[in-house]
């Protein structure tokens, strides 16, 4: 299943890439006349209730996808990591504060946090990306100190500790190197988690405004042509569906391979 999920996310990339570029059809372009035409030769997803190619949206979608993904994915594993190694390597007080931060984020649903603060702070891709990172980073953060809590009574780092390493140096040379493994199996996870959660604010009409697309307002538009018009929605949901599985089999994948433990277990 691995390899099956690094070609689904590497196929993705390279769409998202390539594809607008080499489509014969903006996204933006109208064709009203042909308004919820179904899929054809010429347009093969069809066309949306503006006369609008459905494929060339489709993979615009996906840059917005991916872009969102990274970025929320990338911050929050910065910030979780940081956390995560202070609060398990000098615990005591410092552990407690912000282990029970952690605790509160976890007591709520984390697209129920995502929604109230982009209803607050206003509906844009933006604010999409800071709402899911400002929440998203609880997990790495767990994550990582229980690394770090392993991590810090290693012999290696006990001597680095008694030939007078700084901190910053013993956590950035000999601890936080052992939490990487985790830490990038849980980010390919979170991708996933990251895109649902983007299209599922864009749904709302939380997130990315049209007219660019995504596959969430791609979605939330289709609904209201569901009969007469399908295409509408399969095409973005099957894109959706296949990309999150696709993370979703690379990150199985990478924990079996860089987490032999836990793979003898299961």
């Amino acid at each position: 299943m691995t390899k099956v999920g690094a070609a689904i996310v590497l196929a993705a990339i390279l769409a998202a890439l390539a594809g607008p570029a080499v489509m014969p059809f903006n996204p933006s372009d109208q064709e009203l006349a042909l308004r919820l035409e179904g899929p054809s030769a010429r347009h093969w997803f069809g066309l949306d209730e503006l006369g609008r190619d459905i494929l060339a949206r489709v993979l615009v979608g996906a840059r917005i996808s991916l872009l969102v993904g990274l970025i929320v994915v990338g911050v929050s594993s910065t910030i979780g990591t940081l956390l995560g190694s202070i609060a398990g390597y000098f615990g005591g007080v410092v552990d407690e504060i912000l282990s029970r931060l952690m605790d509160i984020l976890l007591a709520f649903p984390g697209l129920l946090l995502a929604i109230a603060m982009v209803a607050v702070l206003g509906p844009s891709l933006t604010n999409v990306i800071l709402a899911l990172s400002l929440i998203g980073w609880v997990g790495y953060a767990r994550l990582v100190r229980g690394q770090v809590l392993r991590a810090r009574e290693l012999e290696f780092v006990q001597a680095a500790r008694a030939l007078g390493a700084s901190i910053p140096r013993i956590l950035g040379q000999h601890i936080i190197p052992t939490a990487l493994p985790a830490v990038t199996v849980q980010a390919t996870l979170g991708m996933g988690g990251a895109i649902l959660a983007e299209a599922a604010l864009s749904f709302l009409g939380l997130g990315v405004q049209p007219p660019t697309p995504s596959w969430g307002t791609m979605l939330s538009y289709g609904r209201a042509h569901m009969l007469e018009a399908p295409h509408l929605t399969i095409f973005p949901g099957i894109a959706i569906a296949v990309l999150v599985l696709g993370f979703n089999f690379l990150g199985d994948g990478l924990r079996d391979a860089l987490d032999p433990q836990a793979r003898k277990q299961t």
